[in-house]
């Protein structure tokens, strides 16, 4: 054991870790393109970009030049009473790909914070008009919006949350959609926002990210939606994970005819280099807030808000994403995906294999039920990372979610190795 690691055993508390009979942490010393390095020579292939927040590939020039050049000029300012190029130029660029109902831009730090943000504005729009009924919230069983307490009140109930269940709100949980629950879940969500007492639809479109990436169809969102929308009940996107090209578009919500009244985005915001978090809305959202009274104010805000390094970092990866060299490694990617979705769908040990975009996804067979605490969990992560690959399953789900700019050769080396995993279980 280096002195690193000891050094980090006895001062570090890590995220989704278990204090004792957990993995040796890895010492990584520098990271480029597709690449971690380690502190004992090795080279692993992040083929889940990091936690799904690095779009373009680690250290990539562009955003470190553009951090770079802005901590020399501003590294941060108050952003209550102030504002900065970098921000309103993010802002800009953003609304220039929202869907065109979005109309505002509100800062916060995180995927979490981003829908805490949504959440409240939401439950003020009804407070500031007058509407102290509308107080309810809709989300799907197995969604995670994240890890404060709004966001998990509105995320799945189970063993994360449950030490806190008792400070959560309460919350209306539909089972996700799917061909064969559609109707009863359309029947009994139209039940709910009938009766005039939902304040706001949150979900993950088309894809539940951390609850095994479990996908349903645009069409079905597009129902709940337009029902949603006739009733005034604000529909929050969360788009944290399926924002900036994830699934095949800019955004998942791409593909809805009826476009969300809120969108939460952060992860592949900056490219993955700093921690920033957005949330958008249409007008008619602001139109509750644009009064005299001052208690009409949204009283929210961080710190760290719209911090000018990391909205330098996010207008750069920005204009990476929007080139056509890009858009192409991301059709690529797709496309490879595909392929060899044909392969996994005929394997004996494979269950629901899905592809979106850039994201491929599979259930292993096992006794057990599909789940985040599937036993098969603890032998996949260590078999990929034997063979230096970082692939972070689910449980018994196993997803490839790798940066952008990954090469054929590269990717089609992740496949072999997940086939000679599948093939250990035949």
């Amino acid at each position: 054991m280096s002195d690193w690691i000891k050094r980090d055993e006895q001062s570090i508390w890590h995220p989704f870790t278990q204090l004792v009979n957990g993995f040796e942490h890895i010492m990584v010393e520098k990271a480029e393109g597709a690449y971690l390095y380690t502190s004992d020579g090795r080279k692993i292939l992040d083929a889940i970009s990091s936690w799904w927040v690095n779009l373009h590939g680690h250290s990539h020039p562009a955003i470190a030049k553009a951090v770079a050049e802005q901590a020399l000029n501003l590294e941060h300012v108050i952003f209550a009473g102030f504002t900065h190029e970098p921000a309103i130029t993010l802002a800009e660029n953003l609304l220039s790909i929202l869907p065109p109902n979005q109309s505002k831009i509100f800062y916060s730090d995180n995927g979490s914070t981003a829908n805490e943000v949504a959440l409240k504005m939401a439950f003020q729009y009804w407070y500031n008009k007058g509407q102290q009924k509308r107080t309810k919230v809709i989300a799907f069983e197995g969604a995670y919006h994240g890890d404060t307490f709004g966001a998990m009140s509105v995320g799945d109930r189970g063993p994360f949350s449950a030490p806190f269940s008792p400070f959560l709100f309460d919350v209306e949980f539909l089972p996700m959609p799917t061909e064969e629950n559609k109707q009863e879940v359309v029947d009994q969500f139209q039940h709910l926002v009938a009766a005039n007492e939902v304040a706001a639809f949150i979900f993950e479109p088309l894809i539940l990210g951390s609850a095994g990436m479990k996908m349903y169809t645009a069409e079905i969102l597009d129902e709940l939606i337009q029902f949603a929308q006739a009733h005034e009940t604000i529909c929050i996107a969360d788009e944290v994970f399926t924002g900036f090209g994830r699934t095949g578009k800019y955004f998942a919500s791409d593909y809805l005819a009826h476009k969300p009244d809120i969108f939460c985005l952060s992860k592949g915001l900056t490219g993955g280099a700093m921690a920033l978090g957005v949330t958008s809305c249409t007008e008619k959202i602001m139109d509750a807030y644009k009064s005299a009274d001052i208690m009409k104010t949204f009283f929210h805000g961080h710190s760290f808000t719209a911090n000018p390094i990391a909205c330098a970092a996010a207008n750069a990866s920005f204009h990476l994403l929007k080139s056509s060299d890009t858009q192409e490694k991301i059709s690529k990617i797709n496309q490879l995906h595909l392929e060899f979705y044909e392969l996994l769908k005929l394997h004996k040990a494979v269950e629901n294999c899905r592809v979106l975009g850039t994201i491929l996804a599979l259930d292993i067979k096992t006794k057990e039920v599909t789940s985040y605490v599937n036993e098969v969990r603890h032998k996949l992560y260590p078999y990929f990372l034997e063979r230096n690959i970082l692939l972070r399953p689910l449980g018994n789900v196993i997803y490839i979610l790798p940066p952008y700019i990954i090469t054929e050769k590269e990717l089609k080396r992740v496949y072999k190795e997940v086939l000679g995993l599948l093939d250990s279980f035949q």
